[in-house]
Order: structure tokens, then sequence, then C-alpha cells
């Protein structure tokens, strides 16, 4: 069975991962979404909220400062801090995270959802690495809508959320989130919509691997 990958990067209140569900429902493969929390939690006997918690570290005040400086965004910083590097359960979680990626695109053609996969699979020639993103008072309005928060609330959450994930690929990745050389597309959903970037996504790719 041939083993094809999207893999699907997004900001925060993009709809990346409705864009995910939509190429994956077009072109018949396997979504890895939250479903990726789940199977880790499973195998290291902790409750999905937990190795949701253990993912959204918030690293020390020092480390932000160095990684905001070093991706030449704001810094923004929330309350708790956790000192040192990777914790034991934090190694636990990424390397479990990643066995559970790795196994998954073994079984076949599937779409995957954010956690640094594009860095994972970097160097696959059977991936193709999508970053979706959008303005943000675009981000903003859908947020509102989606999780029913004033216009600051949701503004503070889009960049609360943007800024961990940026965080999570530099503190294991090393690379920068934004940096459109970790993808081969990169899609402004206000733009296209999600229905119209799911259609690019899965067009790309039944062209690109002669599906």
């Amino acid at each position: 069975m041939q083993k094809t990958i999207v893999t699907i990067s997004r900001m925060f209140g993009s709809g990346g991962s409705e864009v995910a569900a939509e190429v994956a429902r077009r072109l018949g493969w396997s979504l890895y979404d939250n479903e990726v929390i789940d199977r880790v939690a499973a195998r290291l006997r902790m409750t999905p909220v937990q190795v949701q918690a253990i993912e959204e570290r918030v690293p020390s005040l020092a480390q932000r400062l160095a990684t905001a400086l070093s991706l030449g965004t704001p810094e923004v910083l929330p309350p708790a801090a956790t000192e040192g590097g990777l914790t034991p359960g934090e190694e636990r979680v990424v390397e479990t995270t990643r066995r559970v990626i790795e196994e998954a695109v073994q079984r076949g053609p599937c779409v995957v959802v954010g956690r640094g996969v594009q860095c994972l699979l970097a160097q696959r020639a059977d991936a193709l690495h999508v970053f979706c993103y959008a303005p943000m008072p675009a981000l903003v309005e859908r947020v509102m809508a989606r999780e029913g928060l004033d216009r600051g609330a949701a503004e503070r959450r889009i960049v609360e959320m943007n800024q961990q994930r940026a965080l999570y690929v530099k503190r294991h990745w090393q690379r920068d989130w934004r940096d459109v050389q970790n993808y081969h597309l990169c899609l402004d959903t206000a733009w296209t919509g999600i229905a119209g970037a799911a259609e690019l996504i899965a067009r790309l790719a039944t062209e690109r691997f002669d599906l």
C-alpha cells in the first residue's frame, strides 16, 4: 500500500483542523488529529487532558525570551513557568508521540495535524507539508464564533496559542514554526475558505503523488 502523507500545521483560528478533515474525506485517507493525543495517553496510561497539559508546558522566562528573540516575534508571557529543559514526563510524551505518528504513516495514506509533524517527516519524499494561516482579524472572528469569546479574549487566546505552537516546534525541533521553508504550500484560509483550501491540497496531493 502506498504510504503518502499530508501534514497540516495551522495557526490557531485558521480552521486548519477542519481543512485536514476535509482533505482526508476527499482523498479517502485516515485522519490523525486529536486521535494522536488519545493514543499517546493510552500508551502512557494518562488522560488526554494530562498529555495535552504536558505538550503545552510553559517554558521558563529565559527560554521564552530566547525563543521569542530567535523567532523575531513579540513575547507574550503566560503566568506559569517550569525551569530547565525537557522534563522526564515531557520527554516520554514527545517520544511516544513520535512513535504513534511513525506507526500511523506506516499503515497507509493519511493526513496528520500539528505536533511538529512537518519536522518529524521533513525528509520523506512522499509527504506534502501544508501551513494554514489567516490575517489576525479573520482568526479573531473565527475564534469568537467558535468559542464564544469577546474580541479581546479571542485576540489574547490566539496570540498565546500561536506562540505556544511556535515554542513547541522550536523546543523540540529547533525550527521556526512560521518559516515557509518547512512547508510545500502555505494557504490563507480567509481567502480560500475551508473547502477551497481542502480542494487545493487534495488536488495537489493527487497530482504530485500520481494517485
